[in-house]
């Protein structure tokens, strides 16, 4: 279908599960506030070792005798954007489930078996979540590395476009365990203090838990509301774990969802990047941007507030940014000082008032995978 054939795609309504907060509003009072929810932890369940890391400190609010954690960070985040919106989610409507690990924690307390593959099967989570809700749609899963939340909202929008769906309700989620911590620390990742993306002294990224949903339509009724404008994916080939040293295949995805979007480089207002502050990540990414002529375009990473929220996190980080559209308020990029990239790119390093209309979030991961999109007002 031709770009100009196809319908709008608008967000109706939106949420952020996270430590900072249980909606949208409340995370966005945080962030304002300069509040991270970043800290030391030090829980021998995680790491012998005290980590920085973003998680959940209440464990009351997680009621394990029937659905695990992760799936009920997804219950949550959808009950509240799913209450917000005017859609009835049995008629038409597709949900979407983007995580890295979904709930590979089982593998560290549950029996070995044909019943704990079932368990921690992605799918199995997706449908008792569907399920729970009433979709009369089977689930589709989303995971591809740290791309997934991005890469959802993108196989949402491609959904809506074909014409098979009027709604979809895309969320990701994902939990820190010690499967995911000694990962981490296998490829000597983990900051030993709060992550300073694109900063001259950052030394490695932190890990976070949390979850968000988006609530996509394409119902006319919606008109007025921010749009889902453009995407694209692209893949380095060239690592298993270590990013393109050009920079040249996310630049490709960035330069394909602005194209799709209607737009050219200079139309763009603010970028949400994916700012992992590790070494090689950063550097590629300002490549990147440079490459797609977005140097002096504003730019932030929100990993110093929610650390590394995995599956989620393209969510997590595309929702702040459309608040920040609503409310014409950037958020800045914390712990940033001296830019420590070879390629110069504007870091937002403070709360900026922005008349902005659109922005583009990019995201890469493991595997060399490459995701970008275009949200607009």
């Amino acid at each position: 279908m031709s770009r100009t054939m196809r319908s709008d795609v608008f967000i109706v309504a939106d949420n952020i599960y996270s430590p900072l907060g249980k909606t949208t509003e409340e995370n966005f009072l945080q962030l304002k506030n300069g509040v991270s929810s970043v800290k030391l932890h030090n829980d021998v369940n995680l790491s012998e070792t005290p980590v920085y890391s973003s998680l959940f400190e209440d464990k009351k609010q997680f009621n394990l005798t029937v659905y695990t954690k992760f799936e009920q960070l997804l219950i949550a985040s959808i009950s509240d954007a799913i209450q917000n919106s005017d859609i009835d989610i049995t008629k038409n409507t597709a949900l979407i489930i983007s995580s890295t690990k979904g709930n590979i924690s089982l593998l560290e307390t549950g029996k070995n078996g044909p019943d704990l593959y079932k368990r921690v099967s992605m799918t199995t989570s997706a449908k008792l979540v569907a399920d729970y809700f009433g979709f009369q749609i089977p689930p589709i899963v989303v995971s591809n590395a740290c791309i997934s939340g991005v890469m959802a909202i993108i196989t949402g929008t491609r959904l809506l476009h074909t014409g098979q769906y009027e709604n979809a309700v895309v969320c990701g989620a994902d939990v820190i365990s010690r499967f995911v911590v000694s990962g981490f620390q296998s490829f000597q990742a983990l900051s030993p203090s709060v992550c300073r993306p694109f900063e001259a002294s950052r030394d490695g990224l932190n890990l976070g838990e949390g979850a968000a949903t988006v609530v996509l339509s394409v119902n006319k009724k919606f008109k007025g509301q921010l749009k889902v404008k453009g995407g694209s994916i692209s893949n380095d080939a060239n690592h298993i774990s270590g990013p393109s040293r050009t920079g040249e295949e996310l630049s490709y995805a960035i330069k394909k969802a602005i194209q799709n979007a209607g737009l050219i480089p200079g139309d763009i207002d603010f970028i949400s990047a994916h700012g992992t502050a590790t070494p090689y990540n950063d550097e590629m990414e300002a490549n990147a941007v440079r490459l797609a002529g977005l140097q002096s375009t504003p730019l932030n990473s929100l990993k110093g507030y929610y650390g590394h929220t995995l599956g989620a996190a393209g969510l997590i980080e595309a929702v702040v940014s459309m608040q920040s559209l609503k409310e014409g308020l950037m958020i800045p990029t914390p712990g940033f000082n001296e830019l420590g990239v070879s390629s110069e790119v504007n870091v937002c390093a403070e709360l900026t008032p922005i008349a902005a209309t659109n922005f583009l979030k990019t995201a890469s991961g493991f595997g060399g995978c490459n995701g970008a999109i275009v949200v607009v007002k």
